[in-house]
C-alpha cells in the first residue's frame, strides 16, 4: 500500500513539474506590508486568518523565511532585484535603486521580456519610487488616506490647513530622471498630519484604501481573462502598517480582554543601546503620549489594531483568490504571498520593524504552485530568504533564471521539502549614532542569531550579538560576552564574513 501511495506521489509531481515546463503559468504576487508571520498557519492559535492558512494547505509554507532589510524599501528592493542591499546600496526609503544599479532588470521586468502582462496594483515598490520598466501599463495606486471615520478625516483636514497658512505644509518632492522618467528620489518637506495610530470605521470593506486595492485587482483580473499574454499581477496592501485602520467588525473578532501582551517586553539583556529602536514613527502619531514607552492600556490596543487590520487583509486576500478561482484561472496561477518583514509588537521593547532582531527579519513567505500540487501543505524548516524570491518564481515559470542573482530558487526545495538547504540567512540594518555610522550585519543559522555592528567609516567591530535559539528563542539574552560561547561566535563571525555564497546548499 505505502509504496503504491508512494508512486501515486512520484506521478503526481511528474505531472506537477511537466504541466509547469509546457504551459506559461500566470502569477499572482501578493506582498502584505509590515506583515509578521502573526497567522493561524504558523501558530498563532487565536488569529482569524482563513484565507491566508487556506493557501499554505494548498502549496508550501515556509516557516523560516527572512527579509534582507527589516523596513520597506530596501526589503522590497532586494525582493524584486534579487539582489542583496549591498548590491543595491538601498538602507533607506528615499532613493530608488536605478540610481545605484540602473542596469538591473527586475522580476516582473524579466517576465515582461518574456511575453508577460506585467501590472502593479497597490504597494508594491515603496511608495512613490515605482519602476515603470517593471510594467506593460502604469501602476495604479489607491487614494492616499488611510481613515474611515467622518471625525478624523476632518481632524486631518484642519490640521493640514493650519500647516499649509503657517507655510509648514508637508510635501514630498520627488526628483525624476530627465531621460527615463524614473522616480530617483523622495525629499520629505514641512510638517506631517497624524491622525490616531488605530480606527475602527463601521465602513463596508471597499471603503478603506486595501479595499479599494482588492476591487481594482479584482476588475484587472477580469480583464487579464480574456487576453492572450499569461500575466504577472502584483497586489500590495498596506495593512498592516501603522495606522491599523479596518472595518469594526474586525476589530470585533478581538475582544479587548481577550489582548494578551508580549512578556519580553524589555531589552535584551546586554544588548547595545543602538540595537533598540525607539520606536520612530509610532510617536507621531496623535493618541501616543509617551515618546520611549507604551501604556498597557495602549500597547493592548496597538496588539488589537494589529490583528484586526491583519483579519481585514486575510478578508481581502480572500475575495481575490476567489474571483481568481471563478474565472477558471486559480489552476494554471502560481500564487506568492509575502510579508515585506517582520513588526515588534513590543517584543525586546519595540514597536516598529528596523532591527536585526528575529521579530523583524522573520516574514510570512507561501508559495502556490500552478495545479494540483502534490506535496500541499508542506511547511520546510529550512532557512530561505526573500531575495530567493525572484529566481525561485522563474524557476517554476519554465524560464531560464539569470546567472547574476544573489537568491537561490526553491523549485527543488518546493518539489522536495526534506532537503537540506541553506546553512545561514542574512540580514542587515544601519544606524547613526551621533557623528558615527554603523551597518549591523547579522546572520541566522540552525541554533543562533550573530549580529556584528561595524563602523562604516573603518570596518572596525563595535559590538556584538549572539542569541542561543535553543535556549533563548525569543533573544533576550545576549551570550557574546559569555565566555562559553567565544569559539561559536568566532565560527559565526566567520561564515559572516564569508557571505551569502558560501552558505548555499552543496547539490
Amino acid at each position: 500500500m505505502f509504496k503504491f501511495l508512494y508512486l501515486a506521489s512520484l506521478l503526481n509531481l511528474f505531472y506537477f513539474v511537466l504541466k509547469a515546463q509546457n504551459s506559461p503559468p500566470n502569477v499572482l504576487f501578493i506582498i502584505v506590508d509590515d506583515l509578521r508571520p502573526q497567522l493561524g498557519c504558523y501558530g498563532a492559535s487565536q488569529m482569524h486568518t482563513p484565507n491566508m492558512d487556506r493557501l499554505a494547505k494548498e502549496g508550501v509554507m515556509f516557516r523560516r523565511a527572512y527579509c534582507q532589510q527589516a523596513v520597506c524599501s530596501p526589503s522590497r528592493t532586494s525582493l524584486l532585484t534579487g539582489k542583496c542591499p549591498e548590491t543595491t546600496q538601498i538602507f533607506g526609503n528615499d532613493d530608488h535603486f536605478r540610481a545605484h544599479i540602473d542596469k538591473v532588470v527586475t522580476l516582473p521586468q524579466y517576465f515582461k521580456e518574456h511575453g508577460y502582462f506585467t501590472q502593479s496594483i497597490g504597494k508594491v515598490y515603496h511608495t512613490n519610487l515605482d519602476d515603470p520598466f517593471s510594467w506593460s501599463v502604469k501602476s495604479w495606486m489607491p487614494p492616499p488616506s488611510r481613515y474611515g471615520k467622518p471625525e478624523t478625516l476632518a481632524y486631518l483636514k484642519r490640521e493640514e490647513e493650519r500647516l499649509k497658512a503657517e507655510g509648514k505644509e508637508f510635501k514630498e518632492i520627488i526628483e525624476y530622471d530627465s531621460l527615463t522618467g524614473v522616480p530617483m528620489r523622495v525629499k520629505q518637506m514641512g510638517e506631517e498630519v497624524k491622525g490616531p495610530s488605530w480606527e475602527d470605521p463601521e465602513v463596508a470593506d471597499t471603503v478603506l484604501r486595501d479595499g479599494k486595492t482588492m476591487k481594482k485587482a479584482v476588475e484587472t483580473l477580469q480583464n487579464l481573462k480574456n487576453q492572450k499574454l499569461p500575466f504577472f499581477l502584483a497586489v500590495g496592501f498596506s495593512n498592516p502598517h501603522l495606522p491599523f485602520a479596518s472595518p469594526k467588525k474586525y476589530f470585533d473578532l478581538y475582544p479587548y480582554e481577550s489582548i494578551r501582551l508580549a512578556q519580553n517586553n524589555y531589552p535584551p539583556k546586554d544588548v547595545p543601546n543602538y540595537a533598540i529602536l525607539n520606536n520612530g514613527d509610532l510617536y507621531k502619531y496623535v493618541d501616543i503620549e509617551g515618546k520611549y514607552k507604551v501604556s498597557t492600556q495602549k500597547a493592548k490596543e496597538l496588539v488589537r489594531g494589529y490583528y484586526a487590520a491583519t483579519s481585514y487583509i486575510d478578508a481581502l486576500i480572500g475575495n481575490l483568490i476567489a474571483e481568481l478561482e471563478r474565472l477558471g484561472l486559480k489552476e494554471n496561477t502560481i500564487i506568492v504571498l509575502v510579508g515585506d518583514h517582520g513588526w515588534h509588537l513590543g517584543e525586546n521593547s519595540v514597536w516598529s520593524k528596523q532591527t536585526n532582531f528575529e521579530i523583524a527579519t522573520r516574514s510570512p513567505f507561501i508559495v502556490v504552485p500552478t495545479g494540483n500540487y502534490p506535496l500541499a501543505g508542506a511547511k520546510p524548516d529550512a532557512l530561505v530568504e526573500l531575495v530567493d524570491i525572484y529566481p525561485t518564481l522563474v524557476d517554476l515559470a519554465g524560464l531560464k533564471v539569470p546567472a547574476d542573482l544573489e537568491g537561490l530558487s526553491l523549485k527543488k526545495l518546493i518539489e522536495n521539502p526534506s532537503l537540506s538547504w541553506k546553512i545561514a540567512a542574512f540580514s542587515q540594518y544601519p544606524r547613526k549614532i551621533k557623528d558615527k555610522k554603523l551597518m549591523g550585519y547579522t546572520i541566522r543559522t540552525e541554533k543562533y542569531r550573530y549580529t556584528e555592528w561595524k563602523d562604516q567609516a573603518n570596518g572596525k567591530i563595535d559590538s556584538q550579538e549572539l542569541y542561543d535559539h535553543s535556549i533563548d528563542p525569543e533573544e533576550n539574552t545576549n551570550l557574546a560576552k559569555n565566555v562559553d560561547y567565544q569559539i561559536i561566535i568566532k565560527e559565526l563571525g566567520k561564515q559572516l564574513s564569508e557571505g551569502w555564497k558560501k552558505a548555499m546548499p552543496k547539490h
